[in-house]
């Protein structure tokens, strides 16, 4: 019995150090240093890696910024983590800003990378720098917090698109979905200016539309337009809510889609004393020609930003989604149309 009692007394022992040692990487937070911004660019054929790291944690903390080149992205962080007082660690980086060039090379092994290794997290929005990316940070040096930009409860705007790393995956990958990313500059009267979105098309950068059709894009995806100034010949007005209705048909190889964007606007000036009706006669017409153009560049890209494939999953073997992009997407037949309510009509004629 002795041996049996000995026994007993060892597998308690066993257990209690297999839970001891679950924190055996363990490194306080005083001592890891996480930056909020990720930058890439690539020179003489390495990528060279720019961190924001907030000095404190105040809301308007002083950002420092760090670079270090490299071979591949993870060895360009491990250089930097080699000479820095902490270790660096990317789970709360919430922007990825990468150089255009990039953006026009390919941008398929960067976010399978950052998918695979799972340091960077997949919610982190991805934006694209319209110049060289030192040149950028030397001239925005002073005081500028680039995530804040992106920030709904901050800087964002209806004409900002917002798409995150694991959306950017999903487009590679997929036969019916592409992605925009945002595209950023130096402002002249401002520190940063936001100058429309990228076409990303299997993860290459195919095409640019402007911050307007940026705008109908977010509405296309039911993203919240509220706050938007629409100018036209006699109002200018203020979008306050959205929705979106969809109904597709399918004859033969020729995808028929009629759409409505629903839009509660709100009456900020006006020139002269202009009817409802006709506020919302010069609104629509704005919409609907801004909209024609930019269906007819996702068309000539075949690059479906929209998603427009997806509503036709059921319709279309899997074969042939296949060819969505360069078949039924150029063939497509697209309806779309504004139905646009006033909601301060009271100072307006009726007629």
């Amino acid at each position: 019995m002795k041996p049996f009692k000995r026994f007993a007394y060892i597998i308690p022992l066993i257990l209690i150090t297999i839970t001891l040692c679950g924190c055996w990487d363990y490194k306080d937070i005083n001592h890891r240093v996480l930056p909020v911004v990720m930058a890439i660019s690539k020179e003489d054929g390495q990528y060279r890696v720019f961190l924001k790291i907030p000095e404190s944690e105040e809301p308007r903390a002083k950002m420092q910024l760090v670079s270090a080149k490299g071979e591949t992205i993870t060895q360009a962080v491990d250089n930097l983590s080699r000479n820095m007082e902490g270790s660096v660690d990317l789970l709360h980086v919430k922007i990825i800003l990468l150089d255009r060039r990039i953006a026009e090379q390919g941008l398929i092994d960067l976010i399978s990378g950052f998918i695979r290794s799972r340091d960077i997290p997949n919610k982190a929005l991805v934006a694209i720098c319209n110049e060289d990316i030192a040149t950028f940070y030397e001239k925005t040096k002073k005081g500028v917090t680039t995530y804040d930009f992106f920030e709904k409860n901050a800087g964002w705007t209806p004409e900002i698109s917002l798409t995150r790393v694991w959306e950017v995956y999903r487009s590679i990958h997929s036969s019916t979905r592409d992605a925009a990313l945002p595209i950023i500059q130096t402002g002249k009267a401002t520190p940063l200016e936001q100058i429309g979105s990228a076409i990303i098309k299997k993860g290459k950068m195919v095409g640019q539309i402007s911050s307007e059709e940026t705008l109908l894009y977010n509405a296309f995806k039911e993203e919240s337009a509220q706050g938007k100034i629409e100018v036209s010949d006699h109002a200018s007005v203020m979008i306050v809510s959205n929705s979106m209705d969809n109904k597709v048909e399918f004859n033969g190889k020729t995808p028929y889609m009629k759409s409505r964007i629903n839009l509660k606007v709100v009456v900020m000036e006006t020139r002269g004393n202009p009817s409802a009706t006709l506020i919302k006669k010069e609104l629509n017409d704005i919409l609907t020609n801004r909209f024609n153009q930019l269906f007819s560049k996702i068309q000539k890209s075949e690059a479906d930003i929209f998603g427009l494939g997806q509503f036709y999953r059921s319709k279309i073997s899997h074969e042939e989604l296949k060819n969505w992009r360069n078949v039924y997407l150029p063939n497509m037949n697209m309806d779309m149309r504004f139905h646009i309510e006033i909601q301060n009509e009271g100072f307006l004629r009726t007629t």
